[in-house]
């Protein structure tokens, strides 16, 4: 709802604009039964909820629950104060961003991708660098202006950065999937930390992506951008070509 024009309270909705009901999905160390259920509503009722009904319980195994629950949320947020720094993408297709790139880079770019460390799933990085790409958009392997070097998973961040500097990568992708205890943090940080250690870090952009990746995140960890869900090989290739095309046109 509106109060005046500066400001846009808003509250979650399931049936009504603002009932404030919320759907909540989670898992508990307890039997599948009325104990179990208790406990999942005592907990969020400490959590400030009201209204809870708890409409599925699925016993996952001796002593564990999977619990679904609707409940209302008499909380608000204001849209109009809210702040993020996030990354403006412009919808602009393979066959643009080449002549964008042609036109006001004046030369074809560099990028390597990688999964690094331990994590070994490649939907990510595959999904930005396959040719084929994902979602009817191709991938960075079919740029005609790009160069794209997908090294795969469990690539060490001394072996990612040697092959970088051999390539003259213009753009390090970083992919992290595996998120469990943080590891993806422990991951980025070390790639960043190498890279300064090297004298490197500001020779070439580093770009991180996945499912807990944002661009908040990202500059925190010392990258110059994150690109998180609903990301495709065209948003990452633009920012890429647009930074190229600015520091040229500085130079110049």
């Amino acid at each position: 709802m509106m109060t005046d024009k500066q400001t846009q309270i808003i509250k979650p909705y399931g049936d009504t604009l603002n009932d404030g009901r919320i759907q909540i999905s989670f898992s508990l160390p307890a039997p599948a039964n009325g104990v179990g259920e208790e406990a999942a509503k005592i907990l969020l009722r400490k959590m400030g909820f009201e209204d809870i009904e708890v409409c599925n319980m699925q016993d996952l195994s001796s002593g564990f629950v999977h619990v679904i629950a609707y409940v209302t949320a008499n909380i608000s947020v204001d849209l109009s104060k809210i702040k993020v720094n996030e990354i403006q993408k412009l919808e602009m297709t393979m066959e643009q961003i080449d002549e964008f790139i042609e036109q006001n880079v004046g030369r074809e770019l560099n990028i390597i991708g990688a999964c690094i460390e331990s994590d070994a799933h490649t939907v990510g990085i595959d999904a930005i660098m396959n040719m084929k790409g994902y979602n009817q958009r191709y991938g960075l392997e079919r740029y005609r202006m790009v160069n794209a070097y997908n090294l795969g998973a469990q690539v060490p961040v001394g072996e990612l950065l040697e092959k970088a500097m051999s390539l003259k990568a213009d753009a390090i992708l970083v992919s992290q999937i595996v998120t469990q205890k943080n590891i993806h943090i422990s991951n980025l940080t070390k790639l960043i930390e190498l890279a300064e250690a090297e004298n490197i870090r500001d020779k070439m952009l580093f770009i991180c992506g996945g499912p807990r990746i944002n661009n908040e995140l990202a500059i925190e960890l010392g990258y110059d951008a994150g690109f998180g869900h609903n990301t495709y090989a065209n948003d990452v290739a633009m920012f890429i070509a647009k930074h190229y095309a600015d520091k040229k046109f500085k130079e110049n």
